[in-house]
């Protein structure tokens, strides 16, 4: 399967033009052996660095591009942080043009956030269906102990070899498919917000990424039985969704409340007290099994008009309780602008009907429960060393992680 990006690009009928960087994305078996193929055909040019995590690199089955220069990374407690990124930045050649990510999420953040600072062009080549961030066109990362979502490079190229994809560690791809599980809160999130503020959401993109949802929970249990069809819906469904920032220009159509519970696991707050060593589409899994849970309970109440109170600023004793002195300056800034402000209660009371519309169209927390039990995929918070305990305090703070408007956040305006 080939998909020529660049055909999602230009004047769509949301009116607005969409820019792709991607040229093309190639997923099949034996991909890998025609890698010159491609890099001619997207005209990449250029002295090459393939950089590797100690794990991809001891794949023996996986076909190495050629490049000039090979950084290998110690995948033990990697992170795409400001340490891993200032190592890379350090290693690579100065006269690097063009950039390879072999490997996993980590990997591609650490090489698409370098790519952007040296200004050279990004190529990737993921070996397993991990995570939605492939194409994307940001990178998901952790700033001296706070998560945030940073604009990076776009890869050119990715080609993606089923035969290396459907031999990873079957982990990889139950993380790659929670990351998908949590399109069906982001897309709600996103649809809420268009009902609530008018906040505009293109039909083109969004469509994109039903489809590619469905797809992935209609068949993702394939892969228990080694389906190579199966790996290839799921992988393409991340790359789709790569694509979809892309064209928009944000991570809105992937990332909504259900990614908000992963990042502040991961931002660690002086308040929770977990170290989780999740991967990241593992935690995304859970978050929507608990997102869910709370959209489906909220929406069980036909008239909220008795329940919705005007906007409050966060209080800026409980950000500093919550973080901590570490974190506390990034999530002040985080929140200071704060998209709530801009919500009326009256504008949740008018839309409310159609939100619990919305809702209903989210599997019930208890079929996506079991749809990542069935897989053998984290889908509570003891499964990724969190007490289960904390579940209210992770759904009511993991808003603040990052400002974006979700439902999730609206329930500081709805007392239920």
């Amino acid at each position: 399967m080939e998909i020529n990006s660049e055909k999602y690009g230009g004047l769509c009928v949301c009116g607005h033009e969409h820019y792709m960087k991607t040229k093309l994305c190639v997923i099949e078996s034996g991909a890998l052996n025609k890698f010159e193929e491609y890099m001619e055909t997207v005209g990449a040019k250029g002295k090459r660095c393939a950089v590797y995590g100690t794990n991809s690199s001891a794949i023996e089955y996986l076909p190495k591009p050629f490049a000039e220069q090979t950084v290998i990374m110690n995948s033990e407690g990697l992170h795409a942080d400001e340490k891993s990124t200032a190592i890379l930045l350090e290693k690579m050649d100065e006269d690097v043009e063009v950039i390879i990510a072999v490997g996993s999420g980590t990997i591609h953040d650490i090489c698409r956030y370098c790519a952007a600072q040296r200004k050279i062009s990004f190529i990737s080549v993921p070996t397993a269906a991990s995570c939605d961030g492939f194409c994307s066109a940001v990178a998901a990362m952790t700033w001296y102990g706070y998560k945030s979502t940073v604009n990076a490079v776009a890869p050119t190229l990715v080609v993606a070899d089923l035969d290396v994809i459907s031999r990873a560690p079957i982990k990889l791809t139950r993380s790659g498919v929670g990351d998908m599980l949590g399109k069906f809160i982001a897309l709600s999130d996103w649809k809420i917000a268009h009902e609530v503020t008018g906040e505009e959401v293109c039909p083109v993109i969004y469509g994109i990424m039903e489809k590619a949802l469905k797809d992935v929970w209609d068949n993702s249990l394939e892969v228990l039985n080694g389906d190579v069809t199966a790996y290839e819906q799921i992988t393409y469904g991340l790359l789709m969704s790569g694509l979809a920032m892309q064209m928009l220009g944000s991570s809105r159509p992937a990332s909504g409340a259900e990614h908000h519970i992963s990042h502040l696991i991961e931002t660690r707050p002086e308040a929770l007290n977990v170290n989780s060593q999740a991967m990241h589409g593992e935690k995304v899994g859970v978050g929507t099994v608990l997102a869910a849970k709370e959209y489906h309970r909220l929406a069980e109440t036909e008239n909220i008009s008795e329940y919705v109170c005007e906007f409050e600023a966060l209080d800026d004793g409980w950000i500093r309780e919550f973080f901590g002195d570490r974190l506390y300056d990034m999530a002040k800034k985080e929140n200071a602008n704060d998209c709530l402000s801009g919500v009326r209660a009256a504008d949740i009371v008018k839309a409310w009907s159609e939100i619990r519309r919305i809702i209903a169209d989210i599997p019930q927390s208890d079929e996506i429960y079991e749809k990542l039990n069935a897989l053998g995929a984290d889908k509570e918070l003891a499964d990724i060393e969190v007490p289960n305990e904390y579940e209210s305090i992770i759904v009511s703070a993991s808003p603040v992680i990052r400002n974006r408007l979700t439902l999730m956040r609206m329930k500081r305006m709805i007392k239920l």
